[in-house]
């Protein structure tokens, strides 16, 4: 999923943006500062990471918890419902996978030249 040889425009299911799926991987492993989820998503900047967290926090899939000083920092966590989504996206991941060749057999034949 985040290799960008796999781009994951390809899968016909989406859940929520472009990127909110891609988040919800990151997070699935436990909590994350901003800076830490750039990383594996290399293509996002900062505005439509921060665009994306608000929506899913908004959603109710993550938390946003700001930890006081002296360390101060923000991290993102998956709430229960968040965490109910991973069971759907590993079957969507894998039915992906599983028609992979047709999906591309198909993107390219639509964008042949008639």
């Amino acid at each position: 999923m985040f290799d960008t040889v796999c781009p994951s425009g390809l899968a016909p299911i989406r859940f929520g943006d472009k990127w909110a799926g891609m988040i919800i991987r990151c997070l699935q492993d436990g909590p994350r500062r901003f800076s830490e989820l750039r990383v594996p998503l290399r293509g996002i900047t900062a505005k439509v990471l921060a665009g994306s967290l608000r929506t899913l926090v908004r959603d109710g899939l993550i938390v946003r918890t700001a930890h006081p000083a002296p360390t101060q920092r923000v991290e993102y966590a998956l709430t229960p419902l968040g965490r109910s989504m991973i069971g759907p996206m590993d079957a969507a991941c894998a039915w992906t996978r599983e028609h992979w060749d047709e999906l591309l057999d198909a993107r390219e034949a639509s964008s042949a030249p008639s």
